[in-house]
């Protein structure tokens, strides 16, 4: 089997990386920069292996509509990136692919992942969904041209996708603070969940593995860092991440290894060291 490394390394991020991409402008606004204005900026974005690229932008949701403005990236916020190969590589390690392995991966993006995944398990083998009808025909496109025709749907990630489950693996690619019991259901036992986490717990913005086990629970710990968009039901106000960090601090400042997750049909408990110590977790 092929590795991560050897993906990234066979596959142009430029490739997935549209022609108009945004950066911070001098108000922290997101504004564009054209490949065709910016090509040696547009370059370095798409070459840094530790840097996401912003690929499109929506209206924030706490600013009003009639004070956007797309010039000066006001009132704007990233809705769609490409994940920084760094990160990729990371996650697809804490997935521990094997061979003949069906994926499915939450939230396509640019597609750049999923062609990861396409070269390491084969085009067959990888499911992702895309809830931005956009974004998933570009990505749809990207893949094509780029040999890995993955299956791309258009959809409610949370919701998983019944039809082509169970699947051995699931990939996140934005942050959530609740796991749906539907990826649960969706996975084999003995499968894994790869998911990033939003600061709910800890800042460092973490990532869980979650195994599924026979009896229909997942668990799992928190395993590193990475910082992604949210899930779009999932947004959080500044303040309950802001209250979430106080929590951490009072609590002595846990390292973001120490705590874990338990899912069931129930409902999801988050805990420090022991599912018998659970947490309150902002949400």
């Amino acid at each position: 089997m092929r590795s991560p490394a050897e993906a990234l390394a066979a596959i142009p991020r430029e490739q997935f990386i549209p022609d108009v991409v945004y950066v911070p402008g001098p108000d922290h606004w997101l504004v564009p920069l054209r490949r065709s204005e910016q090509p040696v900026r547009w370059r370095e974005l798409v070459d840094d292996d530790d840097g996401a690229v912003i690929t499109k932008v929506g209206p924030h949701p706490g600013v009003p509509v009639e004070v956007s403005d797309p010039a000066t990236g006001r009132g704007l916020v990233a809705t769609s990136s490409s994940s920084s190969p760094r990160v990729i590589a990371a996650m697809i390690q804490a997935l521990d692919p094997a061979p003949g392995m069906k994926v499915l991966e939450i939230g396509t993006g640019t597609g750049y992942n999923a062609a990861v995944l396409a070269y390491v398990l084969g085009h067959d083998n990888i499911t992702s969904i895309e809830i931005d009808p956009d974004v998933a025909e570009q990505a749809r496109t990207a893949l094509h041209k780029a040999g890995h025709p993955v299956e791309v749907i258009v959809g409610d990630g949370e919701n998983g996708h019944p039809p082509r489950a169970p699947y051995d693996r699931i990939i996140v690619t934005a942050a959530a603070h609740t796991v749906p019991y539907a990826w649960v259901e969706q996975t084999t036992p003995g499968g894994t969940i790869v998911v990033p986490w939003a600061p709910t717990i800890h800042p460092d913005w973490p990532l869980a593995r979650l195994t599924v086990r026979a009896d229909g629970t997942a668990v799992g710990r928190f395993i590193g860092r990475a910082g992604f968009m949210p899930l779009r039901a999932q947004r959080l106000l500044p303040r309950v991440m802001h209250e979430a960090e106080e929590r951490w601090i009072k609590a002595g400042r846990p390292h973001y290894s120490r705590y874990g997750v338990t899912v069931t049909r129930e409902g999801q408990s988050v805990w420090l060291d022991s599912p018998a110590n659970p947490v309150d977790p902002a949400q």
